[in-house]
């Protein structure tokens, strides 16, 4: 009987929990927001020419060891 308790006070749990969750967290103003778009902005163009410098340096090594056909 108590295993059948203990498993219906599980999903009660995880709302109660989830709701105290929600409750405590706040959106961001927009100054925040903000500066989150300008973070994110920077990383995908910090990423993007991470990305472009490897493939520029992969084309020419890869040419040499496989042997431009």
């Amino acid at each position: 009987m108590e295993n059948i308790k203990e498993v219906a006070d599980i999903p009660q749990e995880f709302i109660k929990d989830g709701l105290l969750f929600v409750n405590r967290c706040t959106k961001p103003d927009k100054k925040e927001y903000a500066r989150i778009c300008q973070a994110v902005g920077v990383g995908f163009v910090i990423m993007g020419v991470i990305g472009y410098i490897v493939k520029l340096v992969h084309i020419p090594i890869n040419n040499i060891l496989v042997g431009g056909s």
